[in-house]
């Protein structure tokens, strides 16, 4: 689903192998402390003493991942930002106008 939705919206999509150990991995230093069991949320380091959340920790390297696919492809690593498109901005209004407040009798 993200890729099409990518692809309607101009935006780029990057898939990552399955086997990257993205929850292992430090973001910071790149030491590997192994698996851990889903309800180990915050982990520290064991290489550089970094303390994380595994959730944003592993988003991180998704991010850092991506980046290498891209750059192995030859590519452009960091493109210019996009602006969103027209549809995808906003709360579309359908010509209403929006009344606040307590309606007087």
């Amino acid at each position: 689903m993200l890729e099409y939705k990518a692809a309607r919206y101009g935006r780029a999509f990057h898939r990552i192998g399955r086997s990257e150990p993205t929850s292992q991995v430090c973001s910071v230093c790149g030491g590997k402390d192994g698996p851990k069991p889903l309800y180990v949320r915050e982990r520290t380091c064991g290489a550089c003493g970094t303390v994380h959340d595994q959730a944003i920790d592993s988003a991180v390297n998704v991010v850092k991942a991506a980046g290498r696919a891209v750059s192995a492809c030859g590519a452009r690593v960091r493109p210019g930002l996009v602006p969103p498109q027209r549809g995808e901005t906003g709360t579309p209004r359908d010509g209403q106008t929006t009344v606040v407040g307590i309606p007087v009798p």
